[in-house]
């Protein structure tokens, strides 16, 4: 059922963004009075300059415009007269220019038109953080409350320095306010980062590594989290919890006389009782009781935590949320440019920051969330601005390049430099296609 929900959540954030993405080009488009004679939600085509597999499993004409939905679950386009695109029609672009073709229009009104899905893109980014600003506000746990117990320190903390225990005091030499300042991206891609900790009663520089970044890109990393006591939250139905009679609210105490007063000391501990049968102490309504509960496989019983730390909750007006709103937006952009720099320098590696859709739908999760539901159509919404804008050809930005070559030197590239330029953007974003997916394939099984 996870993956069910998962899989919905990605397939229609990306119907919502591709759609809008391809409604930007189509609207410009039709401003200039340019024919648009098709307008596809996915592709209905794999090897369309061969005419392999092209069909389409909807599709209804309205006007000049044929509107569908294609077979092959990626991306989307829309055919604008007298342009080449993918579908590689050039037996029209070799009969002269008609007036409501792309190719007639000024080189300024052609840029406008491959710039309107990225416009469309952004816009939509930062008005999805603008209300989700403005309408939940900010959640945060403070330093000073984390550092009332320090941290809990995964292997890959304590393999740059790190221990179970330590207080985090800086980053970069300044206080950071809240506990997610500690994995802000924009910290881990800036070279030469640090924290300073506390350690028994010594303080300590730990240097952050540039790789560190794709390492946590990893999906089975974990990095640090809250030393934090909890009580039981939302049983997994069915678990040895449930079959054990434990409630939410329940307080645990100790396993087999040992104390886990503390989230990460209950699952180191029942981690060395796999498979076993175990005496739970529990405290319910100011009575202490004792259950015998079965541990899984996996050292795990069946249950969502509550983490008892006091969180903070800061409120947005909507002028705040305004600006707040459009700096996270564009925050998102700094990072990929600053990450693909990473990854061209081999800082990080592609394996590791690079996901296809299995990833994708990770990130949206097994729990149908719109608060996250939003905020990951709001990131992905300003990835596909980005990433639309590279200069490849094929995408948005190969054209925005010959556009701009063209607007400067005041030469148009030739129809056939355009088609095999266009045919070699394909094979770039074809290859990319399937190195994420397989990619995505390859993490599930390592």
């Amino acid at each position: 059922m996870e993956g069910l929900i998962m899989a919905c959540q990605m397939l229609l954030g990306l119907s919502l963004l591709i759609g809008l993405h391809e409604l930007g080009h189509f609207i410009a488009a039709r401003v200039f009075k340019i024919r648009v004679s098709k307008f596809y939600l996915f592709f209905d085509f794999l090897f369309p300059m061969h005419n392999v597999l092209n069909f389409a499993l909807f599709k209804i004409k309205r006007g000049d415009t044929e509107y569908g939905l294609g077979w092959f679950p990626f991306g989307g386009y829309v055919k604008i007269e007298g342009m080449i695109d993918e579908s590689m029609d050039t037996e029209a672009m070799a009969k002269p220019p008609q007036p409501w073709e792309f190719r007639s229009k000024p080189a300024w009104q052609r840029l406008i038109v491959m710039m309107g899905g990225i416009i469309v893109n952004v816009i939509t980014g930062i008005i999805i953080f603008i209300f989700l600003a403005y309408g939940y506000g900010e959640q945060y746990v403070t330093m000073q409350e984390i550092n009332k117990n320090g941290i809990v320190a995964h292997p890959l903390a304590q393999k740059i320095g790190l221990r179970t225990g330590d207080k985090i005091l800086k980053i970069n030499n300044k206080v950071p306010e809240k506990f997610v300042d500690l994995y802000n991206p924009e910290v881990l891609l800036n070279d030469g980062s640090s924290y300073t900790i506390s350690r028994n009663d010594s303080i300590i520089e730990i240097v952050i590594p540039n790789d560190l970044i794709g390492d946590l890109s990893k999906e089975k990393e974990r990095f640090i989290e809250p030393i934090f006591p909890y009580e039981i939250g939302m049983l997994v139905p069915g678990s040895n919890a449930e079959k054990a009679g434990f409630l939410p609210k329940d307080k645990l105490l100790t396993i087999e006389g040992k104390s886990i007063h503390y989230f990460h000391l209950l699952q180191e501990t029942l981690k060395s009782y796999k498979s076993q049968k175990v005496n739970i102490e529990i405290e319910r309504n100011g009575q202490r009781q004792t259950l015998l509960t079965q541990v899984d496989d996996n050292g795990k019983i069946g249950f969502q935590p509550n983490m008892l730390l006091n969180h903070s909750t800061k409120a947005y007006t909507f002028p705040e949320s305004i600006s707040k709103g459009t700096t996270n937006a564009f925050t998102l952009v700094y990072m990929n440019i600053k990450g693909l720099g990473k990854i061209f320098s081999g800082q990080i590696k592609a394996t590791d920051a690079v996901s296809g859709p299995i990833g994708m739908a990770k990130m949206f999760g097994g729990v149908w969330d719109w608060h996250n539901f939003w905020n990951m159509v709001g990131v992905i919404s300003m990835i596909l601005a980005f990433m639309n804008f590279l200069p490849i050809p094929g995408l948005d930005g190969g054209y925005v390049m010959f556009l701009t070559y063209e607007m400067i030197s005041g030469k148009k590239p030739s129809d056939v430099f355009m088609e095999y330029a266009l045919k070699f953007g394909m094979l770039i974003i074809l290859g990319i296609m399937v190195f994420s997916i397989g990619n995505d394939v390859f993490k599930l099984f390592r």
